[in-house]
């Protein structure tokens, strides 16, 4: 995963990444985090169905990271990313694309919908998730028996925090 030490005042390099998940070019890359945590499931009947189910993604628990390994947040439902700092931003999806990880949840291009506090996450206008391992949902689905049953799938990937340009 690449460094992410929000202290350091390198260039930070922007990912190539598919067009479906391009970042408007009014967006500068502020930060990027690590995160590490679990994809929650859970088995619900099909929409439009009675009698199929499926697991449904409920929602993401996360810790992320600096480059140094430094807590330096968390993410959950919403979805929301929250800063040691107070600062959160809530945003939406706009875009998602297979990961290169056939294995991995897919990459995504969300857009910011609220901010709250004033830190790291106040100025965030777009985030990225990419470089995802691990968490979809187990491969052999759920039936009826297993109705409300939830499952914690591990994952990592790399958040990408974007705000506009000066």
């Amino acid at each position: 995963m690449p460094s992410c030490d929000l202290t350091s005042t390198e260039k930070l390099s922007v990912p190539v990444v598919p067009d479906g998940i391009k970042v408007p070019p009014t967006e500068v890359l502020s930060f990027p985090a690590n995160a590490k945590g679990v994809q929650i499931y859970e088995c619900r009947v099909k929409k439009d169905t009675t009698a199929q189910y499926e697991w449904v993604l409920r929602a993401p628990e996360a810790d992320l990271f600096d480059g140094r390994g430094k807590r330096i947040g968390r993410h959950y439902g919403g979805p929301t990313w929250e800063s040691s700092d107070g600062s959160k931003v809530i945003g939406e999806v706009k875009g998602s694309e297979p990961s290169t990880d056939a294995k991995a949840i897919p990459w995504l291009l969300l857009q910011a919908k609220t901010h709250d506090g004033n830190g790291i996450f106040s100025r965030v206008n777009i985030i990225q998730r990419l470089e995802t391992v691990g968490g979809k949902p187990p491969a052999e689905g759920c039936d009826q028996s297993g109705s409300g049953k939830e499952v914690r799938v591990p994952y990592t990937a790399v958040y990408y925090f974007y705000a506009s340009k000066p």
